[in-house]
């Protein structure tokens, strides 16, 4: 098992510093008809946007330990608890050993399944289109309800008492983003916020806070004046008593977008794929989660092609496709923001 921790946390740390050449560690490509926009890994010869399963059977897996991620979306230390009744489930459903791998970075996430040591995760919207296409991650599942899969909003924050009362009053002003991989957090406002009188990286620069709890954080802290979140992280910290929904101003809501996908890689043998599926979808949320996720109670079947057609439209529309070089852009940005976090601090002043 400490092997195993250890291997994890290589992948981790070389996601974050520099893109693996697949060559080492995954077979090469198969020829295939048809592979979209897929990396020369995977093929799409059914035309459904994820990579096929491999036709060789020698390339397909079933690993006695199932590793499991959840997106870095907030404090990992948090949802490796939230989630331990699932994965609990989970590992007495199919019969193999689970375990919680607490990513730090979307790219680490990404990685981890690229390179074959991350089995299941949920991927945040945006890198979701990252994972499909350069990891070959298959999303079947999103969290929701009886009336289907669970949406959220990307909400546009201030502080009650600040004079902002809609998006053209920003200009000028300290605008937080996400990161550039975030769909909410980076290219729904690249493409909502100048309908509305507010072009992002004209009337301000936008300033990364590396995730959507950091920028609700950092406009209570008047770090921002304001930042766009995603509407389902917000209300998450109302919840949790992290936030107070009297200190802010909601002054923009966007159409609604999918929330979290739920994937598993592509090269499973299909019988351990299809009972992770299964295990999924039996699995019915206790309060702890229901409470969490703002009441959805189970897991519900989606599709990357149809579910998240939105968000691929969003994305062409702000011409940030989901590609190899904007993955190592945002990775390269992420190793910027760890590199700072880790330089000493200066002492306080006397």
């Amino acid at each position: 098992m400490k092997e195993l921790w250890r291997r994890i946390a290589r992948a981790g740390v070389s996601a974050i510093g520099v893109w693996i050449l697949a060559g080492a560690t995954i077979a090469v490509a198969e020829e295939c008809r048809n592979r979209g926009q897929l990396d020369t890994l995977y093929c799409d010869d059914d035309n459904d946007l994820v990579a096929d399963v491999p036709s060789d059977p020698k390339k397909l897996r079933d690993p006695s330990t199932l590793v499991f991620a959840y997106t870095p979306v907030e404090d990992p230390a948090v949802y490796q608890n939230v989630f331990k009744p699932f994965t609990d489930f989970l590992a007495q459903c199919t019969g193999k050993r689970m375990v919680y791998y607490p990513v730090q970075s979307n790219s680490a996430e990404i990685e981890a399944m690229r390179s074959g040591r991350l089995h299941i995760a949920g991927f945040s919207t945006g890198p979701t289109g990252f994972a499909v296409n350069l990891a070959g991650a298959v999303p079947f599942a999103a969290k929701g309800s009886e009336k289907g899969p669970h949406g959220y909003h990307l909400i546009s924050i201030v502080r009650k008492d600040s004079p902002y009362q809609k998006l053209s009053d920003l200009k000028g002003k300290r605008v937080a983003h996400t990161s550039p991989s975030s769909n909410s957090g980076n290219l729904a406002p690249l493409v909502l916020y100048p309908p509305e009188g507010l072009k992002p990286n004209e009337d301000y620069k936008p300033m990364m806070s590396g995730g959507h709890d950091k920028s609700a954080l950092g406009v209570a802290s008047g770090d921002y004046d304001m930042a766009g979140v995603a509407s389902d992280v917000f209300e998450r910290m109302i919840a949790r008593g992290t936030l107070k929904a009297d200190d802010f101003r909601i002054i923009f809501t966007s159409p609604l977008f999918p929330t979290s996908s739920f994937a598993h890689a592509h090269d499973l043998h299909p019988d351990l794929a299809k009972k992770i599926r299964g295990c999924f979808f039996a699995f019915d949320f206790p309060p702890s989660m229901r409470k969490e996720f703002n009441g959805d109670d189970r897991f519900v079947p989606i599709t990357y092609k149809d579910t998240w057609k939105v968000v691929r439209e969003i994305a062409e529309a702000s011409a940030t496709p989901y590609n190899k070089p904007a993955y190592e852009a945002e990775t390269k940005r992420e190793a910027q923001e760890l590199a700072k976090k880790k330089q000493p601090q200066p002492a306080p002043k006397q």
